[in-house]
C-alpha cells in the first residue's frame, strides 16, 4: 500500500470512528517503514480535526465524537512508541492540560502527539485540572512549559489564573507558559503575560520548540 493510500485510509478510519482499523494501518505505516510523523500529522490528525469541526457544526454527535478520539488515542499510541524507540535525545519537557471547568479534550490531544514526535517529553494531566495541580505536577516533573487548553469561554479566566498563582509563589521565571483552545487568541496571551499562544497543533509545535530553544 502506497504512503498516500495510507494517510488517506489514515484519515477515513477516524472519520469512521474505526479503532480497529485505525490500529492496523498504524501498523502496517511502521512495517512499510514509512514516517511515523508524516503519517500522524497528515493522516490521523486531519481526520480528528474534520471530526471536530463537524461536531461543531452539529453534523456528528458526542459518541462518534468520542469513538474517533478512541480510535485516535489508539493509533498515535503506536506512532508515539516508535518515535521514543527512535528518538535518543530529548528536546525538553512540557506539562500540558485542559484547564480546571473543561472537558474537551481532543485538540490537546492532537497536539500532545505531535509535541512528542519531535523528541519532547509531555505529561498530559488530562482534562479538568486546577491551578494548583498544574503548578504541583510541573514542579514534581521539572517541567520546561506548562501548556493549557481551554475551549470554553467561561475557561479562560483559569489561565490567568495561573499566570497569577505562579508569580504569587515566586515560580513564574522557572517555566515558560503556553495557551490554546478555540476562545484563545494572541491578544489574550499578551493580556495574561503567557509566554506564547498557539492557533492548531502545527503552531504549538513550533512554539514549544521555540520556547525551549530560548
Amino acid at each position: 500500500m502506497s504512503k498516500e493510500t495510507i494517510i488517506a485510509e489514515a484519515r477515513e478510519a477516524i472519520l469512521q470512528c474505526d479503532a480497529q482499523k485505525a490500529l492496523a494501518l498504524a501498523n502496517q505505516a511502521l512495517a512499510e517503514g514509512l514516517d511515523p510523523v508524516e503519517i500522524l500529522a497528515d493522516g490521523f490528525s486531519v481526520g480528528i480535526r474534520k471530526i471536530g469541526d463537524l461536531f461543531g457544526r452539529g453534523e456528528v454527535f458526542l459518541p462518534e465524537l468520542i469513538m474517533a478520539a478512541q480510535a485516535m488515542k489508539e493509533a498515535s499510541a503506536v506512532l508515539e512508541g516508535a518515535l521514543q524507540t527512535q528518538s535518543t535525545q530529548r528536546k525538553g519537557k512540557m506539562l500540558i492540560a485542559t484547564v480546571e471547568g473543561d472537558v474537551h479534550d481532543i485538540g490537546k490531544g492532537i497536539v500532545v502527539s505531535m509535541i512528542k514526535s519531535q523528541g519532547v517529553e509531555v505529561i498530559d494531566l488530562g482534562r479538568d485540572v486546577p491551578v494548583p495541580t498544574l503548578i504541583e505536577k510541573a514542579v514534581e516533573y521539572e517541567v520546561d512549559i506548562i501548556g493549557t487548553s481551554a475551549l470554553l469561554t467561561t475557561t479562560l479566566t483559569e489561565q490567568k489564573k495561573l499566570e497569577e498563582e505562579l508569580r504569587k509563589h515566586g515560580l513564574r521565571e522557572r517555566f515558560k507558559t503556553m495557551v490554546g483552545g478555540a476562545p484563545c487568541t494572541q491578544r489574550w496571551a499578551d493580556r495574561i503575560g503567557a509566554d506564547a499562544y498557539a492557533e492548531d497543533a502545527a503552531e504549538a509545535v513550533r512554539k514549544a520548540l521555540e520556547l525551549l530553544e530560548s
